[in-house]
């Protein structure tokens, strides 16, 4: 019954036993994701973004793991889908949130004022009402300043346009910054770019991975760096993981970038290693 709900309506599904086991499994993870939050499994790791100017760290990306205590360390597409399946959406999007506000508060405290944390919503998250309230609330209790926070929504989160205007302008009042993530291969309307209050596009990795082999790469990113600077966005690229990226991207006049090449997503202590070490890339 459940297995054919979630096809839709209309469905019929012959029961066998790998469905049976489905369930038990979901209903396992559950307990277990549940757990993780009160056992502090939870935990996140940070990749810096760099200005491709000056070469310093401006920001990081919070990217959520879980330190499972017999399967190994599991990566957020294994977690987000589990927890949206589950209504669980809300209490790991505020979990994230809080811990990357306290982080990066410490850090700034510790000084590094000009940081900036990016933090992804998830559609669920930002398709319920309460989003604003919350990250109202955790900005308050963290006492972060608003523009140091980033929230990264994807463009398939922006196709209910009434309600993306409204819950970006909400944002945007608060002061925090608002980033499109995987620019390019989702719904990809100019009109949000016009319309909405947007401040970041992310390049996907897709376009970068080959941008030194692919002309047509080169030619989206191009095109994506002037249409953002013409309306006064900034664009970081992902996925960078050579040199040579690195500086094409700087001579397409990419503002940020980050991937492997940098480094790679460090846990907390590894981060602030980086940070007082002072980061320059060798050139």
């Amino acid at each position: 019954m459940y297995r054919a709900k979630e096809q839709g309506k209309n469905n019929v599904i012959t029961y066998n036993s790998n469905i049976e086991q489905r369930i038990i499994d979901k209903l396992t993870f559950e307990v277990e994701l549940r757990n993780a939050i009160e056992n502090d499994e939870l935990v996140l790791y940070y990749q810096p973004q760099i200005d491709l100017e000056t070469k310093e760290i401006v920001g990081a990306e919070a990217l959520l793991r879980w330190n499972h205590p017999t399967l190994g360390l599991i990566f957020p597409g294994d977690i987000i889908p589990f927890a949206e399946e589950m209504g669980m959406a809300d209490e790991l999007g505020e979990w994230v949130l809080q811990n990357a506000c306290h982080q990066l508060k410490y850090w700034q405290d510790s000084g590094f004022p000009s940081l900036k944390v990016a933090v992804n919503i998830s559609p669920q998250d930002f398709l319920k009402n309460g989003l604003v309230e919350r990250v109202k609330q955790v900005l308050e209790m963290t006492k972060l300043e608003p523009k140091s926070l980033e929230l990264e929504i994807t463009e398939s989160m922006t196709m209910d346009v009434n309600h993306a205007i409204t819950i970006l302008e909400n944002l945007n009042e608060l002061g925090v910054q608002i980033a499109i993530d995987d620019f390019g291969i989702g719904y990809s309307s100019l009109n949000y770019l016009k319309n909405f209050p947007i401040h970041h596009l992310k390049i996907d990795r897709s376009f970068v991975n080959d941008i030194l082999n692919d002309q047509n790469d080169v030619k989206i990113i191009s095109a994506i760096v002037s249409l953002a600077h013409g309306l006064n966005l900034d664009v970081i690229a992902e996925g960078v993981e050579t040199k040579e990226q690195a500086d094409f991207l700087s001579n397409l006049h990419c503002d940020q970038v980050q991937g492997y090449y940098y480094s790679k997503p460090v846990k907390p202590g590894e981060f602030e290693e980086i940070l007082r070490l002072g980061f320059m890339k060798h050139e």
